[in-house]
């Protein structure tokens, strides 16, 4: 089947109309049998599931630098290397001595993880809450371009905050004021749990708790308590950690009764929680909890090359991989204890070795084009957000940035899919080599999961750097064997099956034709802009908007 994806691959970039390959592109192929290379190496045993901090990160970093040294690639790292230090701290919480709600004298013993889900960021000993009262802060959102503010002003210090999930026009109604105000079902960042636990810091607040429901998350209570307490964070200095002691989640049944305690109704505040006039409410109700803490220090590294600019080194395109994955694990049916990733995300570094070969192999683009092979994009992002908060590019004469992540491997598609609508010119970019591919574009099929945000281009997104995901399980492709049916039944299963698991291993069934073409595609896009003096720019009503404008003396616009 490998043989058959090579060869309809090859056929199909051969026949594409010159639009879709920029001159300087021509007779560099992407090529499926060196994809699989790549995967069947990153994914054996050897690299042992590719986990920060280990042995495994030790030989595939080496793995990595010796590819792009072959490649011709420059250094693109610290002081000419090709690697940038990533610290992260590693925190997990032990057996809780305290954890309770207490109100009008009574106290409500909480079960870790079944009834409430908690971690930290703080590198200490403990983590402790000492009776700090509980505030509901509606959504949490902070939002001036929106018109929108769920804190009014009141103080949070010394507090815990607690949150529904996602945005506040989720569950409305059309004929809701809010409808429509932060995308419907789309979810906006302000939706994600990652948004509101840094809001709940900044508003000074020692604790954050999200109520949970599957579907504003997007997943069960499997899931948020999976990590048993375990967190990543980049390593800070002492004045910017978070000012919350612990962070997490309380299940659905438990947020009920607490609020029921305090004699509200959890319902009922939530439809008043959509509405901009919504005032935070005291429960009346103060959290404890003490857990003790063990902490580590884990050394890590992004990769990066680079081929310099010939006329204006000084800009660039970034394209992003991460080469993490989750190490070992339990052992799988076939007896398989490594979960290495392969298609997450090793079949992405496949395709940034095979754009670095592309680009090579052309004449030196105007413009710098810079590789990076990211840490720890399954412990947070951190690899790739350590890199935005410490560039080693200017951010703001960063062009763009394309990520790999998660490509599908069930053969040709009629289109492509487009992950977060609205947010910039880079997706009309997207239509129009796609339609020189002979492709349209599709929409994510479940934009509330909020895909847009759970990857390492968004890193780069909250400094400004206009961005474009490509991700395979984003929605259903549209195949030529078997139609939009079969592109479900493929995301289903490895969605069901492989996800985070060591079912995510190299097959010989896969069909690499499609992720040979979106290879191409994002090789493609960005040939033009490193040879262009175009900006891509956010578009109205984009979170991102905004940040990038404050740059834009920096790039002469």
């Amino acid at each position: 089947m490998i043989l058959r994806s090579l060869a309809a691959s090859t056929a199909l970039i051969l026949a594409l109309p010159a639009a879709a390959q920029p001159e300087e592109m021509a007779g560099t192929e992407i090529e499926a049998d060196r994809l699989v290379q790549t995967v069947r190496t990153l994914a054996s045993d050897q690299f042992e599931g590719r986990a920060p901090g280990t042995a495994g990160e030790d030989r595939t970093i080496g793995y990595l630098i010796g590819r792009l040294q072959a490649l011709g690639l420059e250094p693109g790292g610290e002081n000419g290397t090709w690697t940038q230090k990533v610290p992260l701290l590693h925190t997990r919480l032990g057996t809780p001595e305290r954890l309770a709600f207490q109100h009008d004298g009574n106290t409500t013993e909480l079960s870790f993880p079944k009834d409430i889900y908690l971690s930290t960021l703080q590198p200490n000993a403990a983590a402790k809450i000492d009776g700090a009262p509980l505030v509901f802060v509606g959504y949490g959102v902070h939002a001036p371009e929106r018109g929108w503010d769920d804190f009014k002003g009141v103080d949070l210090k010394g507090k815990v905050a607690v949150f529904l999930v996602n945005d506040p026009d989720f569950h409305a109604g059309a004929d809701e004021e809010v409808a429509g105000t932060f995308g419907g079902r789309t979810m906006t960042y302000y939706g994600r749990w990652t948004y509101k636990f840094e809001e709940a810091a900044r508003q000074g607040a020692v604790g954050a708790l999200i109520v949970h429901e599957t579907a504003g998350a997007g997943y069960g209570w499997n899931v948020i308590e999976s990590p048993g307490g375990e967190n990543y964070d980049v390593v800070r200095k002492p004045e910017d950690l978070t000012s919350l002691a612990l962070q997490g989640w309380i299940s659905g049944g438990t947020a009920k009764s607490l609020f029921a305690d305090a004699g509200l109704n959890l319902a009922q505040l939530s439809v008043a929680a959509r509405k901009d006039d919504f005032r935070p409410i005291d429960l009346g109700t103060s959290f404890s909890a003490s857990f003790p803490v063990t902490s580590e220090v884990v050394e890590s590294q992004n990769v990066l090359a680079k081929i310099s600019g010939t006329k204006r080194p000084e800009e660039s395109i970034v394209y992003g991989a991460h080469w993490d994955a989750y190490g070992e694990g339990q052992p799988d049916e076939l007896g398989r204890i490594y979960r290495a990733g392969a298609n997450d995300d090793a079949l992405g570094v496949a395709g940034l070795m095979e754009i670095a070969r592309a680009f090579k192999a052309a004449p030196a683009p105007d413009r710098s084009v810079v590789f990076a092979f990211w840490t720890a994009e399954e412990r947070g992002l951190l690899g790739s957000e350590f890199y935005a908060a410490n560039p080693l590019y200017p951010i703001e004469k960063t062009v763009a940035n394309f990520d790999l992540d998660i490509l599908q491997t069930a053969g040709l598609a009629k289109d492509v899919i487009l992950v977060g609508k609205g947010q910039s010119t880079l997706e009309d970019d997207l239509a129009r080599f796609a339609a020189a591919q002979g492709r349209t574009v599709s929409e994510e099929s479940l934009p509330e999961r909020g895909l847009f945000f759970r990857a390492d281009h968004f890193s780069m997104a909250k400094r400004g750097v206009p961005v474009m995901l490509m991700m395979g399980i984003a929605g259903a492709s549209d195949l030529i064997e078997g139609g939009k049916e079969a592109g479900q039944a493929w995301v289903d299963d490895y969605t069901g099956r492989c996800y985070h698991a060591a079912c995510d291993a190299w097959s010989p069934e896969w069909n690499l034709a499609g992720a040979v073409q979106d290879i191409a595609l994002f090789r493609d896009m960005g040939a033009e802009l490193a040879n262009s003096t175009r900006w891509p720019e956010w578009k109205d009503g984009s979170e991102f908007k905004a940040v990038r404008e404050e740059s834009a003396a920096a790039r002469g616009e």
